[in-house]
């Protein structure tokens, strides 16, 4: 198979209408007063919320730019700087990261409603409540964005451009296999594959060798492939892959808590897929990476419907036996996922 070519790297519409936005605000210098970005890709938010920053401030970032962070700012002071005019420049920069303002009820849009034209303020946040009056505030006054992660096709192109660089190439079924492993999370693709880079000196194809050697498997790979081997009822595979989770000293009450986790997103994937959803619909209203749809949907093909409400209640069974004291949660775990694979 031939490799992948980095020369397509994300087409135009590639990252979202939202990213398309914010270039042509950088290119034009004219700005809205009001960025919102949250969801779970933080490296999408990191790149965004500095690439405005940049070209928001220009030179005089030192003097004109603020910074908060946390669930315990003080509003006030924050109001204070938010009337300060800039100096030597017509912006104010003001970035506030994970206060929890979007959840919980606040001040902070009438702060936003007073601030004058010259302030503008980037508010980065991993969740938010759509209902909260701040984010109905900037999703009329500003831009908001909620960063999902790349879907399968630009995830592997991310990974040639992190290649590229060092002229490395890599095919498309081994970066299957490595975006397998990794996960969605492009922080995480990116230590990874700088590892890869490492790893391979002067060889310029990464192999699935490669991969398996050097690459750590994420706990949510390493549960997907628990699935996979329970819906093919492969009982030492499944075993094997808990005992390796226990030997990495992750809690049996937190696997058990993704198993069940995962036994439900295939419940509702195979039950909106049989109504002929679509994939991105599926995405949407399940809640799971565009590029982790049509894996899931592949893996639903192991379990009936039956099964997995079955699946689920033994779940719930084994998770109320060990609150209560009725067996050791390593022990029960290991039963469920023996009976499940039986």
């Amino acid at each position: 198979m031939m490799a992948l070519d980095g020369r397509k790297m994300f087409r135009k519409d590639g990252l979202g209408y939202f990213m398309k936005v914010i270039k042509e605000h950088i290119k034009s210098g004219n700005f809205k007063q009001f960025y919102l970005l949250y969801g779970g890709e933080s490296y999408l938010i990191k790149l965004y919320r500095d690439k405005l920053k940049d070209a928001i401030l220009g030179e005089s970032e030192q003097m004109n730019f603020s910074r908060f962070e946390g669930k315990d700012i003080d509003l006030n002071e924050l109001n204070d700087i938010a009337q300060t005019l800039p100096f030597f420049s017509d912006k104010r920069l003001i970035l506030i990261e994970q206060s929890g303002y979007f959840k919980a009820k606040s001040d902070l849009a009438d702060i936003l409603l007073k601030a004058p034209p010259s302030t503008i303020f980037i508010f980065t946040e991993q969740e938010v409540d759509k209902r909260s009056k701040a984010f109905k505030f900037i999703n009329d006054q500003g831009t908001i964005s909620e960063m999902k992660g790349l879907d399968d096709k630009n995830l592997k192109l991310f990974v040639v451009s992190l290649l590229k660089p060092s002229n490395k190439m890599i095919t498309e079924n081994v970066c299957d296999y490595l975006l397998d492993k990794t996960g969605t999370d492009m922080d995480n693709i990116i230590n990874e594959v700088e590892k890869l880079i490492s790893f391979t000196l002067d060889r310029d194809t990464i192999t699935k060798e490669d991969v398996e050697t050097i690459v750590t498997t994420q706990i949510t790979g390493k549960i997907f492939q628990m699935m996979d081997a329970i819906g093919q009822k492969q009982q030492g595979k499944a075993l094997a892959l808990y005992y390796d989770l226990l030997s990495v000293r992750e809690k049996p009450s937190h696997i058990l808590y993704l198993i069940m986790r995962h036994f439900n997103i295939l419940l509702q994937v195979k039950e909106l897929f049989s109504h002929g959803f679509a994939p991105k619909l599926i995405s949407d209203n399940v809640g799971i990476p565009p590029f982790t749809v049509s894996k899931y949907i592949s893996q639903t093909k192991n379990f009936s419907i039956e099964q997995l409400h079955k699946s689920l209640k033994l779940a719930a069974d084994t998770d109320e036996q060990i609150k209560t004291g009725q067996i050791n949660d390593k022990i029960g775990v290991e039963l469920m996922i023996i009976g499940f694979s039986r």
